[in-house]
């Protein structure tokens, strides 16, 4: 009774300070944004109509199952997207082992351990800004860096999965060191001041305070990083992955990462490059493929995140 007593003062109050006039440039505001919304929401809904629209008679004749089994082919009849799943997997992999550990490694050694020089705010300047480049900058890079580089062909193996992840997972680091930044800036210092209180070490604080407060906001920065990765085109087409195919034979694990490769994003444009009305529709049948696949990661790491914010 008293907090909905202190609302209705308050909101009398600013009632009288504003006057009995009508906002109307702030309703007109109001009614703009709204507007954008169903405009953007319309149009997407729109899209994906149109897409499992072309998409449906591929499902409906072959199966779920036999497209997504079936290998790349240049007959419409028997193209599938079987490697191309398991190529984006794999790149998504390097994204998990690599981008993901260092990323939130940088970001607690800059926010917990750095202290506020002018070196560490260059640093962080640079990092914001190499959120933005654009991803065909950093194809170049890989190729330069994985592909051409004399010293490091022998480990990547030219164009090639290995060559692929890592230039995905250095386009997604400083993505995954912002996010996680900004999640443990959200800490309260309240917690650090206390645990110090105790006799807490910094590493102690960091382990055991701090990082599980500011899970839930590392895991969310973790899922836009997947769906980024997930869905990068231009710097794989540039490292080959458009035109090459993934390996499945009887060549050995490092053989095949070293090995011609394909992605999601890439064998769409791939197929759409193809004039034949049938690979419209097998075009749209790999986007929604790339749609489902790309839920279901992101479905995975909201689980668990979800899992981790109830066991603390």
């Amino acid at each position: 009774m008293a907090a909905t007593h202190v609302s209705a003062t308050a909101g009398a109050v600013e009632q009288a300070l504003r006057g009995r006039r009508t906002d109307v440039g702030g309703v007109a505001f109001r009614i703009a944004l709204f507007g954008a919304l169903l405009i953007s929401l319309l149009v997407l809904v729109i899209l994906l109509a149109d897409v499992f629209r072309t998409a449906w008679p591929v499902f409906r004749d072959r199966g779920v199952a036999d497209f997504v089994t079936s290998n790349i082919s240049s007959l419409p009849e028997r193209a599938g997207v079987r490697q191309g799943i398991i190529g984006s997997l794999y790149i998504v992999a390097f994204v998990v082992v690599i981008a993901i550990p260092l990323g939130i490694g940088g970001a607690i050694y800059m926010e917990e351990y750095a202290r506020d020089t002018r070196l560490t705010r260059v640093i962080n300047a640079n990092i914001r800004n190499l959120a933005g480049v654009p991803a065909i900058v950093y194809g170049l890079l890989g190729i330069a860096l994985f592909v051409q580089f004399q010293a490091l062909q022998p480990i990547t193996g030219g164009r090639s999965i290995i060559s692929g992840g890592l230039t995905i997972a250095i386009l997604v680091l400083p993505i995954v060191i912002i996010t996680s930044a900004e999640a443990l800036r959200a800490v309260p210092r309240s917690i650090r001041e206390a645990a110090f209180g105790v006799g807490a070490t910094r590493w102690e604080v960091v382990r055991s305070h701090v990082l599980p407060y500011a899970a839930p906001g590392i895991f969310t920065g973790t899922i836009l990083t997947l769906a980024r990765a997930f869905g990068e085109t231009a710097p794989l087409i540039l490292l080959g992955a458009a035109t090459g195919f993934l390996s499945t034979g009887s060549a050995g694990f490092v053989d095949t990462l070293k090995g011609p490769y394909t992605a999601l994003p890439t064998l769409v444009f791939a197929y759409a490059r193809k004039n034949l009305r049938a690979f419209e529709q097998i075009t749209a049948a790999t986007i929604v493929t790339l749609l489902v696949v790309l839920l279901l990661v992101n479905a995975t790491a909201i689980i668990l995140r979800n899992r981790y914010e109830r066991k603390w």
